[in-house]
């Protein structure tokens, strides 16, 4: 299913997915999955960087591919495409933006045929609302899925898409969790360093509860030595709040005369 385009043609150097129609032995046709199906060509000499005797080799009618525009002919509504220009990185990176993007459309267009709207006000409504607030559709479907409907609405999107909105994310989005692990070790001859110690490692728990999509658990493995384990959604955001931690109940040790260590785990 193609996705709708917020603008007629792609621009030159971007990466499209696009779906191989015909395979020829001067090139191939291709409809742009994410420009509405427009048609483009691949010219055969810009199929594969080493020499290739037949390009049937390497690519087959309604097989999905990552190409990059390399020519825009405005008046034609055609473009032209490369396949050996894309990286493996481009290719996997674009190629997954495709089909998270194509599950999210696919869902909210879901709960517009429920409320008896169309597909372009789907995507005026919601989609292009959503990607311009969080960078790509399904990631503000993931924020819904997090933060509820305080994230739909901090899009703009209208009061009466958000509840079937958010039946449709509770069923449909599984939002993968994440952990990073540390080791915080703290010594002390004091005679009251076991209240000290705790005291640390309450404000490394304190600390690290950047927001609610954080969950925090210290625990010990054997004095000195007391484990944190961070989880939640986002890599940037745990690394921020284990940064935080540590740096937090470090000053706290240091102020109460407490030796001080941390190890970062590999989990």
């Amino acid at each position: 299913m193609p996705l709708k385009p917020r603008k007629p043609l792609p621009n030159v150097g971007e990466l499209v997915v696009g779906t191989i129609e015909e395979v020829h032995d001067f090139g191939a046709y291709l409809s742009l999955d994410d420009y509405g199906g427009i048609r483009a060509f691949l010219p055969w000499s810009e199929v594969a960087s080493k020499m290739v005797r037949d390009i049937r080799q390497i690519l087959k009618e309604g097989q999905k591919i990552v190409v990059k525009v390399i020519r825009v002919y405005k008046n034609r509504g055609q473009v032209d495409v490369s396949l050996k220009r894309v990286m493996d990185g481009e290719k996997r990176r674009k190629m997954m933006w495709f089909k998270r993007t194509l599950k999210a459309t696919t869902i909210i267009e879901m709960v517009a045929k429920q409320i008896g709207k169309s597909v372009d006000d789907a995507y005026r409504e919601v989609i292009w609302p959503l990607e311009d607030t969080y960078g790509e559709v399904m990631a503000g479907l993931e924020q819904a899925a997090i933060y509820g409907e305080e994230a739909l609405k901090d899009a703009g999107i209208p009061d009466e898409w958000i509840k079937p909105l958010m039946d449709a994310v509770r069923t449909h989005i599984e939002v993968r969790r994440v952990k990073i692990s540390g080791i915080i070790t703290l010594r002390s001859r004091a005679g009251d360093g076991v209240h000290k110690i705790r005291k640390v490692l309450v404000e490394a728990r304190e600390a690290a509860k950047i927001d609610d999509s954080v969950d925090v658990r210290i625990y010990t493995v054997g004095a000195p030595r007391y484990r944190i384990d961070l989880q939640g959604h986002d890599y940037k955001i745990l690394e921020k709040a284990l940064s935080r931690a540590v740096e937090k109940s470090r000053k706290l040790a240091e102020k109460l005369d407490l030796e001080y260590g941390f190890e970062r785990l590999k989990v």
